[in-house]
């Protein structure tokens, strides 16, 4: 069957559900929600994010329920809501019981190991056995029912985790040291029912510490959602209301005055000011607003009274988006996090298997059944895998927390794990590297009357977003130039445009065009090529008039080269970044702005369609390539490099296909955006590291006899921590371009 007999493919529609979930402790647990969910027939993809608690789910849209999707999860022993039906102060009740708790547990376990604490000293005291019994027995089944409750249902899934390994620690120690009190032929055996307490205690101490420092790598999010006004003040029919933010409505005018922050997006109808709008640029200078410019909803008018007309409400507003972006970055799951989610499957069992070989064998070797329980407890307490579950998404959380602080907002985990392996930065040019507000620098009429020149293109140009359009039109209004109708106006792909006055009909656009139209241009072709050389944009106009082609005259535009632009190159280079240019401005232009940057590489009269297979061949030399870029043309560019970067001054289509957005425009906050990957992927590796050294360490050395309980339970309660609270040292990360110097770009 041949391409065009083949029937159509419909699209499958998908929808998406959010979930929060309660009770997960380690990557064990992430495996088996995820494994639960993907059973159900529909889902095409989940993905569970323990540092989050949260689960992102697409399916077949009509495939699956939301009550379906919380059974399946509830039937492996988690309890789950919908993201939007989530108790509101969850997080906050949850951290205040398990301090209730953690306090509870010291007070009853301090007993216990103050004896052990004073012998140190020479102090031999002991409580009664009975006394210890009581205060371990509290602790082993009040605040230890968690573990019970949590590892019996990852037993009934077939499943292990965290809490059954401390379950089966503890137990062992705990029933160990009731036999020994029960039937020991001593009157005062050894017991162990503070290594049981203490353990316990140490978890819970751990658990409370990895749930704050958790809170503290979303502090991101809750800080723009502080950002979000409750009331506006809105004049309808010359009568201003205070009224709920839900109620306003696009169109609405929303007065602001000195101070206060803009309750919407919108435009300026009235008034001047300054606004802060650091939250979402990173710029902590305030930006001149007068009337016509845009506003941001949550940013603040520092003085001035300002009347806004509202152009965007709810989860169209700026702000909405932006909390999305960084909501659906910290949810989602790294390329490497699946690896560690593969080992994780096996990880529990396997310690099991250890645990019961360390015990034979030292039953074996020297027939202390007593010591093979402790050594065998030793390895279970100190195996597990709470800190391989957190290494990459607390690192991400962080990551992408700080970038958003700066305006870097980063789409998803891949774009952040594949950012850090660039070699290679390709940019656009105009709006890009550029103002891309461009304006005639030199016209040249043939007939010697440059206003006719400008009568004719503005004309022409009428009604034109196209910068060059907006050019001519800005320069003819500034002289006094008159405006004409002109008919039949249609765009030239790639070439200009064309249009009827009266009996004559006008061809503004490139060399190209004049060359298809056949028209002599080497009357001043001289003043052209200087103008070339100086890197200048040319736009011939045309006439054609019962059949004779004639030359009207020429114009020179200039483009100017943005602030920042050079240090965004230099950053790059230092960073060992190789850089090009890719644009479909003429050869000279594109020299002259790619040698005042510093750049590499340049690509110039590239039409929209070939940029992508530009970056495809970079992509075949063997670069890792990240394609910076601002409108729907470079579209296709984006969406073909490893890594696609937007301006967020372009258009949305561009920001769309991006995985990394620059909220600023700024073209040194690209280094910015490769810099926080390459930082956030070392702390992924870090933790990797160090969630992998606890246990290739301490189960060793707890199957050799050489940690007691205790110390595996401190070491196991505190490897989630130090995980986590490395992943934290990413809030200290400033921009690149915010430092006094970039010659030394250090990767921590």
């Amino acid at each position: 069957m041949n391409a065009s007999t083949q029937p159509d493919i419909p699209e499958i529609a998908l929808q998406q559900f959010a979930l929060s979930i309660e009770g997960m402790t380690c990557a064990s647990c992430v495996s088996r929600v995820e494994k639960a969910l993907q059973k159900l027939s529909g889902v095409q993809q989940a993905s569970v994010n323990l540092a989050t608690e949260t689960a992102t789910v697409h399916s077949i849209e009509g495939s699956v329920t939301a009550e379906q999707l919380l059974g399946a999860v509830q039937k492996v022993g988690y309890q789950a809501y919908l993201a939007t039906d989530a108790p509101l102060n969850q997080s906050n009740t949850h951290a205040d019981s398990e301090l209730v708790k953690l306090v509870c547990g010291i007070v009853l376990s301090l007993p216990l190991i103050t004896p052990m604490l004073l012998s140190l000293f020479g102090q031999h005291w002991m409580l009664p056995n009975w006394t210890q019994w009581l205060l371990a027995t509290v602790v082993q089944f009040w605040l230890g029912a968690r573990f019970y409750q949590a590892g019996w249902k990852a037993l009934k899934a077939r499943a292990g985790n965290m809490d059954l390994l401390v379950a089966l620690g503890t137990s062992a120690g705990y029933g160990l040291s009731v036999y020994q009190w029960l039937f020991a032929e001593t009157r005062m055996p050894h017991l162990y029912f503070e290594a049981s307490a203490v353990v316990i205690t140490l978890v819970l101490l751990g658990k409370w510490l990895e749930t704050r420092a958790k809170r503290q790598t979303a502090s991101a999010i809750r800080a723009l959602q502080a950002l979000k006004p409750e009331f506006a003040r809105v004049r309808r029919a010359g009568i201003e209301l205070d009224i709920a933010i839900a109620h306003v409505r696009v169109g609405d005018l929303v007065i602001v005055r000195a101070g206060e922050r803009v309750a919407v997006d919108g435009v300026i109808k009235e008034g001047c000011s300054h606004l802060d709008e650091s939250f979402i640029t990173g710029e902590s200078l305030p930006v001149a607003k007068e009337i016509g410019d845009q506003v941001i909803g949550g940013s603040i008018n520092s003085d001035g009274l300002l009347l806004v007309e509202t152009t965007a409400m709810g989860t169209e507003a700026t702000l909405a988006k932006i909390i999305r972006l960084v909501e659906s970055a910290q949810a989602a799951k790294a390329p490497i996090q699946r690896l560690v989610d593969k080992v994780s499957e096996v990880f529990v069992p396997v310690v099991i298997v250890i645990a019961l070989a360390t015990f034979i064998a030292w039953w074996v070797i020297s027939g202390d059944v007593q010591h093979a329980i402790i050594n065998a407890v030793a390895v279970l307490v100190i195996a597990c895998p709470c800190a391989l579950g957190l290494a990459t998404p607390t690192a991400i959380m962080a990551g992408t927390g700080i970038g958003a602080q700066y305006g870097i907002l980063i789409k998803d985990a891949e774009a952040l794990e594949i950012a850090h392996r660039v070699t290679m930065v390709a940019f656009d040019k105009t709006g890009t590297l550029t103002e891309g507000k461009p304006r005639i620098v030199g016209l040249h009429a043939i007939n010697g009357d440059d206003n006719e020149l400008l009568h004719l293109a503005a004309s022409l140009q009428t009604g034109s977003e196209h910068p060059l359009a907006r050019a001519v039109i800005d320069k003819a209004q500034a002289l006094a130039v008159e405006i004409s109708p002109v008919t039949e106006i249609k765009a030239l792909a790639g070439r200009g445009i064309t249009g009827r006055m009266g009996q004559v009909s006008l061809y503004l656009g490139n060399s190209r065009l004049m060359q298809e139209l056949g028209v002599e241009i080497t009357a001043i072709a001289a003043v052209v090529q200087q103008w070339e050389q100086q890197g200048r944009t040319i736009s011939w106009l045309a006439s054609i008039e019962s059949s004779s082609v004639t030359l009207v005259g020429v114009f020179a535009f200039g483009d100017q080269i943005k602030a920042s632009a050079q240090r965004a190159v230099q950053q790059l280079q230092t960073m060992g970044i190789k850089t090009a240019l890719i644009t479909g401005d003429n050869v000279g232009s594109a020299t002259v702005v790619a040698h005042e940057l510093g750049i590499d590489c340049v690509m110039a009269d590239v039409l929209p369609a070939d940029k992508a297979a530009i970056v495809s061949a970079f992509k075949a030399e063997g670069h890792v390539v990240a394609m910076v870029g601002d409108g729907i043309n470079d579209a296709p560019a984006l969406a073909t490099a490893d890594v696609g970067i937007a301006m967020s001054t372009g258009t949305d289509v561009a920001m769309h296909t991006a995985g990394i957005t620059l909220m600023q425009g700024d073209p040194a906050r690209v280094a910015d955006a490769l810099d926080i990957s390459r930082r956030t992927y070392n702390k992924i590796r870090q933790n990797l590291f160090w969630a992998f050294i606890y246990n290739l360490i301490g189960i060793p050395l707890a199957a050799m006899g050489l940690l007691n309980p205790i110390i595996a339970g401190a070491a196991m309660a505190f490897s989630s921590v130090s995980v986590v609270s490395n992943a934290l040292l990413l809030r200290r990360w400033r921009p690149v371009s915010h430092r006094s110097s970039v010659k030394h770009v250090v990767n921590t």
